[in-house]
């Protein structure tokens, strides 16, 4: 049985989306060249020479949960993503719950990616003499302006915007990736480095628990990768494009991440010293310079700018769609902030998620976090509350596919996401106990926002059953 989650009040949002918008919503969500412009140097902190096993592990680990994405999304479609997912395979309070975890993650991650553009964008003006910024809020709010103004446009703007800002900084990322390899296999690099195995070796004492850990910031690089799952309702024909589109952004995607990785490394060389310059680097700007020339170096940088205020503007987008949905379905359409404006935005919905994202953005610089610092911790603290709903539509998947009446897909592929699902848990783990503070407290928390999740669902009169019939009453065969 197929089931098409689209309450009363979806009417209002225009179906008009196809399978490259899906895709491009997907890899704007996920934002891969402003992604990978620094988490490498993240991975490099925890796994030194070893960053491409960490992002081998995440690979993994992302594609056996996408399977679920996948699979479930050729039977449920619905605005809410893991909201709607879970919520019809495991009932109403464990999808408000998920959908809740998920609303967190993308609005601390859209917050995460805000204050990274006010670290390339000060590295940018400073590279080319434009300016001298010393005080990153700025740069960063000023992101955030621009993301509010094409926030409200209508979705298929947006998700081409998308399309096209990634398509170029991938290309141009590739380039530095084939040149720098291509340098390193038939010469060497400007510090003497060449091509070796050492980069899949991992430091002295390092073992699984340390891949995982590392693992966090490839979980991270894919965060978003299930955002097409949001469009559910806008677009054409979903229980078809939404899998496909899921399918696409992983593979493409995961290629990219691992070819940009082993060229990271082995441009900055693995020696103790080298991987030392990767940890305190600036990949685009430091190997641009170093393998092609400073003007390349800085359009990647510029590029990498882009792809961050993509990345701002779709988890925005997807934040305020899942707010929406949990809204609509607990309260009703056209009340509170289930409104949709004449482009079928969730108006009320998106203007929550920028104050919230601008709040966090002024809040960490008032306590005094370091840009860099401010980067890792709202984008630590979302992934973690992104792997939590991930897991839940692990759980989901193999309950309503395999469990609940007749198999709804060949019944060996039960351990896909199942073995996602310990992939993810255990990821989980090693990035919340017997970390270093201050990322010590992170796992607590994300506990206490999911706290407030559970709290809602079980407190609030009324609320899991209005869920359960907003989810519902709609639903079709």
């Amino acid at each position: 049985m197929s089931t098409t989650a689209r309450p009363e009040g979806a009417a209002g949002m225009h179906q008009e989306l196809r399978l490259v918008d899906a895709a491009a919503f997907s890899v704007g969500l996920i934002g891969p060249v402003g992604a990978i412009a620094l988490l490498g140097t993240g991975a490099a902190g925890i796994i030194g020479r070893g960053v491409t096993l960490s992002f081998i592990f995440a690979v993994i680990g992302v594609a056996l949960v996408a399977y679920a994405f996948v699979r479930l999304s050729q039977h449920i479609t619905h605005t809410g993503s893991v909201y709607a997912l879970v919520g019809v395979t495991l009932g109403p309070r464990a999808g408000f719950f998920a959908g809740w975890a998920l609303f967190g993650a993308y609005t601390a991650i859209g917050c995460g990616s805000t204050i990274e553009i006010g670290l390339f964008g000060t590295q940018f003006l400073g590279d080319t003499g434009i300016a001298h910024v010393s005080e990153y809020v700025w740069l960063a709010l000023a992101g955030l302006g621009i993301v509010f103004a094409l926030a409200f446009n209508e979705i298929r703007i947006i998700t081409r915007t998308l399309l096209a800002s990634e398509l170029l900084g991938v290309i141009l990322v590739t380039i530095l990736s084939l040149v720098t390899l291509a340098t390193l296999i038939f010469s060497h690099g400007p510090q003497g480095q060449t091509f070796n195995a050492h980069f899949l070796q991992l430091p002295a004492g390092a073992g699984i628990g340390t891949v995982a850990s590392a693992a966090v910031y490839g979980f991270l690089a894919f965060a978003g990768f299930e955002g097409a799952a949001a469009l559910g309702e806008e677009t054409s024909e979903p229980k078809r494009d939404i899998p496909r589109a899921i399918r696409v952004a992983v593979i493409v995607v995961g290629v990219f991440y691992l070819l940009t990785a082993m060229a990271q490394s082995l441009g900055y060389g693995t020696s103790a010293a080298e991987v030392k310059a990767y940890q305190n680097g600036f990949p685009f700007g430091d190997l641009g310079k170093a393998y092609i020339g400073s003007v390349y170096a800085d359009v990647l940088i510029l590029m990498a700018l882009v792809s961050l205020l993509a990345i701002s503007l779709s988890t925005a987008s997807g934040a305020a769609r899942i707010l929406y949905a949990l809204n609509r379905d607990a309260g009703g359409a056209g009340r509170g902030l289930a409104v949709l404006s004449r482009h079928g935005q969730p108006a009320r919905a998106l203007v929550v998620v920028l104050a919230l994202i601008a709040a966090g953005v002024i809040g960490q610089r008032i306590v005094g976090s370091t840009v860099l610092d401010a980067t890792f911790y709202a984008l630590t603290l979302g992934t973690i509350s992104l792997l939590v709903a991930y897991v839940l539509a692990t759980v989901g998947a193999v309950k309503y596919l395999f469990l609940d009446g007749p198999p709804k897909a060949p019944t060996w592929q039960a351990a896909i996401p199942t073995l996602g699902g310990i992939f993810v848990v255990y990821t989980i783990y090693k990035n919340v106990v017997h970390v270093a503070s201050p990322y010590s407290y992170f796992g607590w928390i994300v506990l206490i926002w999911l706290l407030i999740g559970l709290a809602l669902v079980a407190l609030v009169p009324g609320l899991a059953g209005r869920v359960r019939t907003g989810l519902a009453a709609s639903s079709a065969p």
